[in-house]
């Protein structure tokens, strides 16, 4: 854990907004922009206020923001119209927590049968052009959202913040490993792209594809040395492998930056033991942007409480109190093309107390999965727990996958240096079932290297297959 922010001290040599670069000829200090970069900087100037306000401020902000939001959606979506009407609510009672806890949740399935019912017939020019985006589907649930040059222009806001915080060498080098590149061939290009690139001078960034062997990704990390990596969780853990077994570090490296997928607590130990670097996570979708930040001081995830209402609730719908894992509702605040009004993420979060570091931001302590990463027991679902810290002293596994593919079957998706023998596998089935709590049918399948990930190049640990 880092050193807890001092407001008062600051460090020079860190990227910040008061050394941003000019596009004004001739106007080097007060920086000036213009076009969009102009309304960036305006933005990063209120954050960097916002995030100091007392939790009453934000929550006054919201509520004139989700008034405009709301008075926005139910005169031009019709689809949030029905929702307050079944649930017989006026545009005033939706800017009080009350009144925003009783309108009905939106869930995935909706957008998906109610998309153009959802969408709003008109949209404020200011607000264009508009762009669609659709999720990664790791729900088993794509959907595809209608955003605006606003939800873009928080995007950036708030990726910048998130380099800020962290206060990042701009002038390393950026690699980036990720799934939706247009070329199979890694790419290279001069700087670190928007929102860095906007306002400050930078390093190169160099980016491959998820789907390239791991070897080769080592291997191609070794020629670039990056101070900086942006990995999923699951591929960093299979560079982790790669490293171990070739017994060689990154040495020129950081920090990691991992998103996309949930980052299990022990891939963060094994980036300190193998690499000796701090991973830095952030909480994002498709459909929604930049939702929280990890605190640079405590590690606990800030929500972006300018942008979103982030509820965490549990299976009665109250907030969760801090350490308790409840449901992931989000609403985004700036979207007048497709209002995410109460949106069910999919998500599971655990509630936090506020964070020491002094900012007022919303927190939660972690993200613990979606609700196809819980297992199903006699109709109801829980986190599973299946024994995977002693599949080492049984047999030699490399990577695993746990499906459940019905009520009584578990599929075991594993990768191992060697076959395994009849012991072995009624070993790991003993175990998986004692660790589930129930005696499931186990079924074994091999994988010569690595197990497929989804078409978005992410990877889940354990996958429901069952409605309960």
């Amino acid at each position: 854990m880092s050193q807890l922010p001092d407001r008062n001290h600051r460090n020079d040599s860190a990227p910040s907004l008061l050394n941003i670069r000019s596009d004004m000829p001739g106007i080097v200090w007060p920086p000036l922009a213009g076009g969009m970069p102009a309304s960036l900087l305006a933005l990063m100037h209120q954050l960097e206020a916002s995030q100091w306000l007392a939790p009453e401020q934000l929550a006054a902000g919201q509520s004139r923001q989700l008034a405009a939001l709301t008075r926005h959606a139910a005169a031009h979506s019709a689809s949030f119209r029905t929702r307050m009407a079944t649930a017989g609510l006026g545009l005033d009672e939706l800017r009080t927590p009350a009144g925003l806890a009783a309108l009905p949740i939106l869930r995935r399935r909706e957008i998906q049968s109610e998309r153009h019912q959802l969408l709003c017939d008109s949209v404020p020019p200011a607000h264009l052009p508009l762009h669609e985006t659709s999720s990664s589907g790791s729900t088993g649930e794509p959907v595809a959202v209608t955003r605006t040059a606003i939800n873009q222009l928080f995007w950036l806001a708030f990726t910048l913040r998130e380099h800020l915080w962290h206060q990042r060498d701009f002038s390393g080098t950026l690699a980036v490993i990720r799934a939706s590149l247009p070329s199979a061939q890694p790419i290279t290009q001069a700087d670190w792209g928007a929102p860095v690139s906007l306002f400050f001078p930078s390093g190169p960034a160099h980016a491959m594809r998820t789907s390239t062997d791991v070897g080769a990704q080592l291997d191609w990390l070794l020629r670039i040395d990056p101070q900086y990596l942006l990995v999923y969780p699951s591929n960093l853990a299979a560079l982790l492998d790669e490293c171990e077994a070739r017994n060689i570090t990154l040495p020129g490296l950081r920090q990691i930056r991992s998103f996309g997928e949930n980052l299990a607590p022990a891939i963060r130990q094994r980036a300190m033991d193998v690499l000796n670097v701090a991973i830095a996570d952030t909480y994002s979708s498709q459909e929604l942007g930049v939702i929280a930040i990890q605190c640079p001081a405590s590690g606990l995830y800030h929500a972006m409480a300018e942008g979103y209402v982030v509820e965490v609730l549990d299976e009665q719908g109250r907030s969760c109190q801090p350490g308790e894992i409840g449901r992931l509702v989000v609403t985004d605040l700036h979207n007048f093309a497709t209002p995410l009004i109460r949106y069910d993420t999919g998500d599971y979060a655990q509630a936090s107390a506020p964070c020491p570091c002094g900012r007022c931001l919303p927190t939660i302590e972690r993200v613990a999965g979606r609700e196809r990463n819980m297992v199903v027991v006699n109709g109801s679902r829980r986190w599973p727990l299946f024994g995977f810290d002693h599949f080492l002293e049984i047999a030699p596994i490399a990577q695993y996958q746990l499906v459940q593919q019905s009520a009584e079957l578990i599929e075991v998706r594993l990768v191992c240096s060697e076959s395994l023998t009849a012991d072995q596998e009624q070993r790991l089935a003993d175990l998986i079932r004692e660790s589930l709590g129930h005696p499931f049918t186990i079924r074994f399948t091999l994988f010569p290297e690595r197990i497929p990930a989804s078409t978005s190049g992410k990877f889940e640990e354990f996958i429901c297959m069952v409605k309960p």
